[in-house]
């Protein structure tokens, strides 16, 4: 792996992105924190090494590919500087946004095909396409010349701080460390290097406890930049071998910390973006300098009533419930006098009524701090009130 060569490729095409010192997380973790800005790549993300280094290297003018969003990007502004014709895969769950940036950057040198409900069923479908049509396939991170673009990023953050101490990036197919892993580890082998990856899409850690690649049975997509069924087998023999720790994190927390570096930062940062953020909050570290990946901006303002909702069920300030209710007049009123107190109904639905006597019923409740939901379910008991708390997944909204 060439990483200084990759560098000059990549360099090309797009200027270094800012690894930039933050007083507030500085402040609010007692570590120098620096984020290392790829969301201000020309496709606001990181993805466009890889793509294009990759691409470069190809003879061919026609390739396929499969990608979240980031990736497709990528490979669509790399046909067009290369004047290379590429079919994009991408499932149904994408967001228009990124859709609409694959089409702008591709322009008529790309066409996009929508397919399967995740990124692994639509990647299925991206390998027997090119199979069937005899096209190289660019694979998103399980590529060694993808690798090694990826790779530029660690070259660049020790280009600009060569003090620093630990690298927070986030995990999904593992492109990014295992790129990471080994450059860092050939040139500074005492600079930590810790992978983060959502909770329910854990495809690195699960792997590396099992000593083997393994396919998940089943993921949360919401960071959808990070959540792959079965990560590259590559990449997790560099990941395996050379890094320090995986952490893991709650979508909600994602959440938050999207909505925390919007209010106090300014900063639009997708989901994967913010996954080494995250991180901060679970370190046991002073005193040390830290360069975090941001690892895309491309944010979607139609997420944001999700984002919210998950946000405030992950701090513990909403919460639903299915009760039963007496079927009488007056039900409902003594239900908020009696159990509620000051917090707030948000969410309603009676569910088919089974009985003459009691009615089930699917209610939101947000409390003005996170202590408030013991009183209710005490309150609730008291009044012997059948109850039955629901997970995120269990509604409908």
């Amino acid at each position: 792996m060439n990483t200084i060569n990759a560098f000059k490729n990549i360099n090309k095409i797009m200027k270094i992105t800012p690894l930039q010192f933050n007083i507030d997380l500085s402040f609010k973790y007692n570590n120098n924190i620096y984020l290392k800005r790829e969301d201000l790549t020309p496709v606001k993300s990181y993805k466009i090494r890889g793509a294009y280094n990759k691409m470069s290297s190809i003879i061919n003018n026609n390739i396929v590919t499969c990608s979240a969003g980031n990736h497709a990007q990528g490979v669509a502004y790399s046909c067009n500087k290369l004047n290379i014709k590429g079919d994009i895969f991408m499932s149904l769950i994408t967001t228009q946004q990124k859709i609409d940036k694959v089409k702008k950057f591709g322009g008529n040198m790309i066409k996009i095909h929508l397919v399967g409900n995740n990124f692994d069923e639509a990647y299925e479908q991206a390998i027997n396409y090119s199979k069937l049509n005899n096209l190289e396939f660019v694979h998103p991170f399980n590529d060694l010349k993808v690798i090694e673009g990826q790779s530029t990023i660690g070259y660049e953050i020790l280009l600009q701080n060569k003090n620093i101490d630990y690298i927070l990036a986030p995990i999904g197919g593992g492109g990014l460390c295992a790129g990471l892993c080994k450059y860092i580890k050939m040139v500074n082998p005492k600079i930590k290097i810790i992978g983060i990856e959502p909770l329910n899409a854990a495809g690195m850690n699960e792997s590396i406890k099992a000593g083997k690649v393994i396919t998940l049975d089943k993921i949360d997509t919401f960071v959808d930049g990070a959540a792959v069924k079965q990560v590259g087998n590559l990449n997790f023999d560099i990941c395996n071998k050379y890094l320090d720790d995986i952490i893991l994190i709650d979508e909600g927390h994602v959440c938050t910390k999207i909505i925390e570096m919007y209010n106090n930062h300014s900063l639009i940062i997708e989901p994967a973006g913010v996954l080494s953020l995250c991180a901060l909050d679970c370190l046991n570290i002073k005193n040390k300098n830290i360069a975090c990946i941001i690892s895309g901006g491309n944010s979607d303002i139609f997420r944001m009533n999700e984002i919210m909702e998950r946000s405030l069920l992950y701090q513990e300030l909403k919460h639903y419930f299915q009760i039963e209710l007496k079927q009488k007049p007056g039900a409902l009123k003594e239900y908020i006098l009696k159990i509620l107190g000051d917090n707030n109904i948000i969410y309603f639905k009676y569910k088919r009524i089974i009985n003459k006597e009691t009615g089930p019923i699917i209610i939101g409740i947000e409390t003005n701090n996170k202590k408030d939901i013991i009183d209710i379910i005490n309150n609730m008991k008291l009044y012997n009130i059948t109850f039955t708390k629901l997970n995120y997944s269990d509604i409908s909204i």
